[in-house]
């Protein structure tokens, strides 16, 4: 059986430059460039998100439930967590501990994803 090395998310955003901008400034990642115009990665530790620009896409605020992609445990959630909320990110779900083990809270990106961060407890 194969083991899974490495994770990355391919998601479709509208605008690239404003979901760039809202990985980088609100959530702390990384902005690559690749040679096709259509595409940026975005990488933060471990992570990668490979973001396509797709303006006629069904939006992913219209996708309900289905728009939560990712489930990202870190380090240091609680400062993660002020981090964000400092800077504008649209909470889904506060912070909490939760009886599985983890302590988790949710946003939702600039283009209508959302995103999961857990740490262990």
């Amino acid at each position: 059986m194969s083991t899974i090395t490495k994770t990355r998310y391919v998601i479709a955003v509208p605008d690239l430059g404003k979901s760039s901008a809202f990985y980088r400034d609100v959530l702390g990642f990384s902005i690559h460039t690749i040679p096709d115009p259509g595409f940026l990665f975005y990488t933060c530790g471990a992570c990668t998100i490979v973001a396509g620009q797709c303006p006629d896409a069904l939006s992913s605020a219209d996708l309900g439930d289905h728009s939560y992609f990712a489930y990202l445990e870190i380090d240091d959630i609680d400062s993660y967590y002020s981090s964000v909320e400092r800077k504008g990110a649209k909470i889904s779900k506060t912070i909490r501990n939760e009886p599985w083990g983890m302590r988790e809270f949710g946003i939702v990106t600039s283009d209508g994803h959302r995103i999961m961060f857990a740490s262990s407890l």
